[in-house]
């Protein structure tokens, strides 16, 4: 198997593994991706509860529910240190090189499949109109990444919630796997935290099996056959990883790369582990991968003030609003609403109740595209006004009925669209969907070493 060949074509390196070694508690070890739950610190109590003294993938993250909490440089340190003493006294063991199968269970779905890899930043561009091999679906805010880079700019390890999506109608990378999982070494098994489902990951480390692996990933980044299966010209490069999730996470590690390889030696740059990122790949068509709208709540503000500013904002494209009676009152008129392709129509509620707004003539392809062009202008110029992104309806009512708070609820986008979106009109509007419910998101668990 010539792996620098299929290196330079694909961006994919085979990753050394760090996992928890056998006596582990991993229920505690494993937790939930930083950027969920960021408007429910109840949700991070319960989880440091659980932890408690036991090793655990919460003590090298930063969780982003805290990021305002005041003691960022502080925090930052304990994880640096706690990388460090988690390697000095064995709490992590490698596995490798290799890839590893991945079987998630959820509450919504009784399996979805993935693949840990390793891909190369260098085939990674995250910038408006990349033409890139990787690249990001939705638009990626800059003033996002310092703090992030500060927390990656002294780790010694990667701990991934990316999750990067192929797009393989059959089924020829991933699912493979799934028919012959019994013949891998098992390397965890078990129930995650806070009702999240359940975990098993398989040691895939044969010369036969990697080489089929990226074998079809070849293929699948294949020229001809890419422009064949999205009617596109030669303008248009191939787009095999499409970022899922973990999007600025990612990003992140672009640029501490591209910090990083300025002081490197030119025999350093291709075999330098930070030049790499661990990710899971997750096949698009994988019937347990659902797209789930992730919906706004916007904190401090007067919501009839804000209703008639966005009136306002888009008198040209005749948006109006009017409230309703229940959450069932909403659902039917988005049902009905939504069936005029033409117009875009979002729900909202309040501490008084709820509403639907629609724009009868938009001139952006998708709510989420619509809502937030006025939102971003209308938080620019009121600078106590807070916006986090929701993922489940449920979340959306508990926090938008708060008073001075309003909640708005987008429909989903089909998954089917999304490479030929990307494809023919760049990325998305930031937050435009999510992969699943929050509680599916990627779990923190496999390590990867990221400085020499």
């Amino acid at each position: 198997m010539d792996s620098l060949s299929y290196f330079e074509k694909i961006g994919v390196k085979i990753p050394t593994v760090l996992l928890p070694k056998k006596d582990i508690d991993m229920t505690k070890w494993s937790v939930i991706a930083c950027d969920q739950y960021t408007s429910e610190p109840e949700y991070w109590a319960k989880v440091e509860s659980i932890v408690g003294d036991s090793p655990s993938a919460l003590k090298l993250t930063f969780p982003e529910v805290y990021l305002e909490s005041g003691n960022s440089e502080e925090r930052i340190t304990k994880i640096n240190s706690t990388m460090e003493k988690y390697i000095k006294e064995n709490i992590l063991e490698a596995h490798g090189p290799c890839f590893i199968y991945v079987d998630r269970k959820t509450s919504h779905t009784p399996s979805r499949k993935g693949l840990i890899i390793a891909i190369d930043l260098e085939k990674y561009d995250y910038s408006p109109g990349s033409q890139s091999l990787i690249r990001a679906t939705e638009g990626t805010v800059i003033e996002r990444l310092p703090p992030r880079i500060k927390i990656r700019e002294k780790a010694s390890l990667e701990l991934p919630h990316v999750m990067l999506l192929i797009d393989d109608p059959e089924k020829t990378v991933i699912e493979p796997l799934a028919e012959k999982a019994d013949s891998f070494e098992k390397v965890y098994d078990f129930d995650l935290m806070m009702n999240s489902g359940h975990i098993k990951g398989y040691k895939i480390d044969d010369e036969e099996t990697i080489g089929s692996i990226l074998s079809a990933l070849e293929k699948l980044a294949d020229p001809d056959t890419f422009r064949k299966k999205y009617s596109v010209g030669t303008d248009k490069d191939v787009l095999l990883f499409a970022v899922g999730d973990g999007n600025h996470s990612l990003a992140t590690a672009k640029a501490h790369w591209e910090l990083i390889k300025n002081s490197c030696l030119p025999r350093e740059l291709e075999s330098h582990p930070a030049r790499y990122a661990l990710v899971e790949v997750v096949n698009v068509h994988d019937s347990g991968l659902t797209f789930e709208p992730i919906h706004r709540v916007v904190f401090n503000i007067n919501p009839d003030e804000l209703l008639d500013s966005m009136v306002s904002f888009y008198k040209d494209e005749n948006c109006s609003y009017r409230k309703l009676s229940s959450m069932e009152s909403i659902l039917n008129e988005l049902q009905a609403l939504n069936s005029n392709k033409h117009s875009h129509a979002i729900g909202f509620c309040t501490n008084e109740g709820f509403g639907i707004i629609e724009v009868a003539n938009p001139s952006r392809n998708l709510e989420v595209g619509t809502l937030q062009a006025f939102l971003d202008v209308y938080i620019k110029h009121n600078n106590d006004i807070k916006v986090d992104y929701i993922h489940g309806e449920d979340a959306v009512l508990k926090l938008g009925t708060q008073k001075q708070n309003i909640g708005f609820f987008l429909p989903k986008m089909s998954k089917h669209d999304l490479f030929k979106t990307v494809i023919l009109d760049g990325v998305l509007p930031r937050k435009t969907f999510s992969m699943g419910e929050a509680d599916e998101k990627r779990f923190y668990l496999e390590c990867r070493k990221i400085t020499r």
